[in-house]
């Protein structure tokens, strides 16, 4: 294995305590490099616009964590290349195509996915894909 994929759910518990966010946390101490497709940020921005929305989050602080965005430890990989795959994989797996996006990258390194993303764990374990998906909170075992 060359690494692990972080998909958008796990990253966002990096700035806002949610459940599973000191689990999301110790990703950041991995030994291993962290990848993620360049469409993260967009992923990110669109859960902080959401909580902004909500009133969950403050405006202030969503421009705050938008402008750490670029500055993430994390290995980006442009989304061009993995789309077609990842196309594949939502029409096989009846998933949508932003969470295959992450899957997709996951079998190009030949990595793992670490998901906080309930729904998209659960449809998914048990299948092919299995060996390619860690839940967040098993990380620490």
């Amino acid at each position: 294995m060359s690494g692990y994929v972080l998909d958008a759910s796990v990253a966002i518990k990096w700035f806002i305590p949610e459940v599973h966010s000191e689990a999301a946390l110790q990703t950041k101490r991995l030994r291993q490099l962290l990848h993620v497709p360049a469409f993260i940020t967009m992923d990110l921005g669109n859960v902080i616009a959401k909580k902004i929305r909500r009133g969950e989050l403050s405006r202030e602080n969503g421009r705050t964590i938008l402008n750490e965005l670029p500055h993430l430890p994390l290995q980006r990989h442009a989304d061009r290349r993995l789309i077609p795959a990842a196309c594949d994989l939502a029409l096989d797996t009846q998933q949508s195509l932003y969470d295959c996006l992450y899957l997709a990258l996951a079998e190009v390194i030949d990595g793992k996915l670490i998901t906080a993303d309930r729904k998209f764990y659960k449809s998914l374990t048990g299948g092919v894909f299995d060996q390619r998906l860690v839940w967040v909170e098993d990380l620490a075992d």
